[in-house]
């Protein structure tokens, strides 16, 4: 085995005290409860666990298969960290799933910043009503940090940006854009007006403005507001914003997924604001902050 600071551990005992924060992964219920309340979240393969710690989230221990163990250990050369070290079937027996992406790491949550922190620092910004699917939210997280936008805002009824399935399927982007939650919904929508945003609804509604016909211009701050699967926004969230826009639709297609949605939003919007400046270029943006929420 490969030396590294801190205590390397074999576990042959699934029921193992140590493994406490590994158990029942699978029970969405259950994790969804415990992870906030006890400041925790898990990371999921090496690739995950890497843009984690560089965003600054503290290791409170790894669990892996051996032949993980040389990757894992130079991840947290220097820290003082706990790695176990078990069987591929015991992974499963406590996890309750089989861990092909070979490494888990128990992460310490940092505070979240308030939404007022955000909007005072940030021009482009996805606001999130009731979206619960840990999927959606990590596939919006990941088009949100990819086409330019500066923060992410959840309404108090969203999913957990840092469950397990969200940051997987974000590949990490989680980290590399912040976020906060809005303590009162739908009236902290008034926390953007009065920060001088254009509050923009993304709604299927053939009366909507097509997205292209939306006129904005690089110097706007801009609120993409878009609602849960299948329901979509409020009414009283709808009624919150400046302008409902639309994604033109053909073949009787009525609408896109979610994450789908936010993607051709996040991107035509942020488009149509470069446009005079010669093109648009995302990695050109200078994001507000690219590690800790």
């Amino acid at each position: 085995m490969m030396p590294t600071v801190g205590t390397t551990a074999l576990v042959d005992d699934a029921a193992d005290p140590r493994l406490a924060d590994y158990r029942a992964l699978t029970d969405v219920a259950l994790r969804r409860r415990t992870e906030p309340a006890e400041g925790i979240f898990i990371a999921e393969g090496e690739l995950v666990i890497r843009r984690a710690l560089r965003a600054g989230y503290p290791m409170r221990s790894a669990l892996m298969s051996e032949r993980w163990l040389p990757s894992v250990a130079g991840l947290v050369s220097g820290v003082e960290v706990p790695l176990y070290i078990a069987s591929e079937s015991l992974l499963e027996g406590v996890t309750g799933f089989h861990v092909h992406r070979g490494a888990l790491a128990a992460m310490g949550r940092l505070p979240l910043p308030t939404v007022a922190d955000l909007v005072g620092r940030c021009a482009r910004v996805v606001v999130l009503e009731d979206v619960n699917s840990h999927t959606n939210l990590g596939a919006i997280f990941r088009c949100a940090a990819g086409l330019g936008m500066d923060a992410v805002l959840l309404s108090p009824t969203c999913a957990d940006p840092l469950y397990r399935r969200s940051v997987r399927v974000s590949m990490g982007e989680v980290f590399a854009i912040p976020y906060a939650r809005f303590d009162q919904w739908p009236a902290g929508l008034a926390e953007l007006a009065a920060a001088g945003f254009t509050v923009l609804a993304l709604t299927p509604d053939l009366a909507a403005t097509p997205l292209d016909d939306v006129v904005i211009s690089d110097a706007d701050k801009l609120a993409l507001l878009l609602g849960s699967e299948g329901s979509g926004l409020s009414v009283a969230a709808l009624a919150a914003a400046r302008e409902r826009v639309r994604i033109p639709m053909t073949n009787g297609v009525d609408s896109l997924n979610v994450a789908a949605a936010t993607a051709v939003a996040c991107y035509a919007l942020s488009a149509r604001a470069a446009r005079s400046m010669g093109g648009f270029d995302p990695a050109a943006r200078d994001r507000t902050s690219t590690t800790a929420n």
